[in-house]
């Protein structure tokens, strides 16, 4: 699944507005217009989206890279919990951990159980509501840090069937 397609079901699962959308990338440390949100959310038209491509525009829009991304959902966090002051020694901002397409719907899932304050049940509920069973040792592994022995690579129909299930759980 590609980070714009994350953007938009997300977007569209929380019932975020416009302008909450660059207020949520201006607290991700992003300056993006409003015109420029709508670039990032509209699909291209032939269907191939290279996300790995350094240009930032391009005669279909914004690309919305793994940066931009997680800049978003560290956003996302802050606008619905507020800002957390940083303990003595650690960094002001956390980096990015974000290196590869693969782990960019874990971090997703993690992000959105801090962002929402999710329990492991609630998770589990809102995959329910989209047809999902999963056992908490199943979702406790997608959870965990990349290197970990239990760790699982969060496939792109797991992801898109929570952000389903969020649509269902907001929306609905």
């Amino acid at each position: 699944m590609h980070n714009h397609d994350i953007l938009i079901r997300l977007r569209y699962a929380l019932d975020i507005k416009n302008k909450d959308m660059v207020e949520i990338f201006k607290l991700g440390d992003i300056e993006v217009t409003r015109e420029e949100v709508m670039q990032m959310l509209t699909k291209p038209k032939d269907g191939f989206y290279d996300e790995y491509d350094d240009d930032d525009m391009d005669d279909e829009g914004i690309k919305c890279n793994n940066t931009t991304l997680e800049s978003f959902l560290n956003g996302l966090i802050i606008f619905k919990r507020g800002k957390q002051e940083p303990k003595p020694g650690q960094p002001e901002t956390p980096a990015p951990t974000a290196k590869n397409k693969e782990s960019m719907n874990n971090i997703l899932l993690k992000k959105l159980k801090i962002a929402l304050t999710l329990t492991s049940e609630d998770m589990i509920d809102i995959l329910d509501e989209a047809g999902v069973m999963i056992t908490k040792g199943e979702l406790s592994a997608i959870l965990r840090k990349v290197g970990h022995r239990n760790y699982k690579e969060c496939g792109d129909k797991f992801a898109r069937n929570f952000l389903k299930g969020l649509a269902y759980k907001y929306r609905g």
